[in-house]
């Protein structure tokens, strides 16, 4: 087993009687999915539709914590809070309480549990949502010990984020313009089809319902150097995508999907890329295939 701490995930408490109903008018996935046994991954978004956070969420008693990216999380905790109006819902920023540290079997296929709930660590471990072979994320407090893992950097476990095609919030979904089905969303669990209206639902499921999805972000491998995330991908001479995060000769792109149609190479800065695509991944043609 192995581990790491991310460093760069917050964490936000909501109480109240009314947070369940609060949270699922403004939030992408269904609330009542989320138990102390089973996070949800979920989206809030622009009134268009256009992507501004992600989150994990996971219940915690009579409580919900909310797990997300640290240096955005003032931005995400005064948007709720904007909106809660009158309903009995408190919103707290208990960072400073706690750690989040992922634990994970380098050797798990994708459809496959990367750890099993470890013992004694404290706090709350869950599967990640999206794929199993990515392991725990586990939410504890911050003088619980770590699990009984080898500790490695934080680049091993993006490696793996990565090649499962998995995104990492605005590292890699441009805020107010990504699109959730762009990003996965739908394969992964990350919204609801069947519990109702939320902000943004409605540029979603139109998306979704009119085949909308011109774009997709998958992994490409090849890389060369430290390229700039946002670095122009090529495809004889017109941009045909952008880079987003990326470690070693793995990152994560942005692609036209007509761009994966044709026999010529996708490239950066002259670096001929080969485009993966996890078994998870439903692309158009795919679905046309299928009906």
């Amino acid at each position: 087993m192995l581990t790491c701490a991310l460093d760069d995930r917050g964490v936000i408490a909501i109480t109240g009687a009314d947070k369940e109903t609060f949270l699922q008018g403004v939030i992408s996935n269904d609330v009542a999915l989320a138990t102390e046994e089973q996070a949800i991954w979920s989206a809030f978004l622009t009134p268009q539709g256009k992507y501004l956070h992600d989150f994990f969420l996971v219940r915690q008693g009579e409580r919900l914590l909310l797990e997300t990216e640290a240096a955005r999380l003032p931005d995400l905790l005064r948007r709720l809070k904007l909106y809660k109006l009158r309903s009995q819902v408190q919103l707290a920023d208990v960072s400073a309480e706690w750690q989040v540290r992922a634990l994970w079997d380098e050797g798990a296929g994708a459809d496959k549990a990367g750890a099993c709930n470890p013992d004694g660590v404290g706090g709350l471990a869950f599967v990640d949502p999206r794929l199993p072979a990515m392991g725990l994320r586990l939410v504890q407090p911050r003088e619980a010990a770590a699990p009984e893992a080898e500790t490695v950097e934080r680049a091993r476990w993006d490696a793996r984020r990565i090649r499962l095609g998995l995104p990492d919030g605005s590292r890699d979904m441009e805020i107010e313009k990504a699109l959730l089905l762009e990003c996965g969303f739908d394969e992964l669990g990350g919204v609801s089809w069947t519990k109702g209206c939320y902000m943004g639902q409605e540029l979603t499921a139109r998306t979704k319902y009119r085949g909308l999805v011109k774009k997709r972000l998958l992994p490409v491998e090849g890389l060369e150097g430290q390229p700039l995330t946002g670095t122009a991908l090529l495809q004889e001479g017109k941009e045909v995508g952008s880079l987003r995060s990326h470690v070693g000769p793995l990152g994560l792109a942005l692609l036209r999907l007509q761009a994966l149609d044709k026999p010529a190479p996708i490239t950066l800065e002259g670096q001929s890329l080969r485009v993966l695509r996890p078994d998870w991944v439903v692309l158009p043609q795919t679905e046309k295939a299928a009906s």
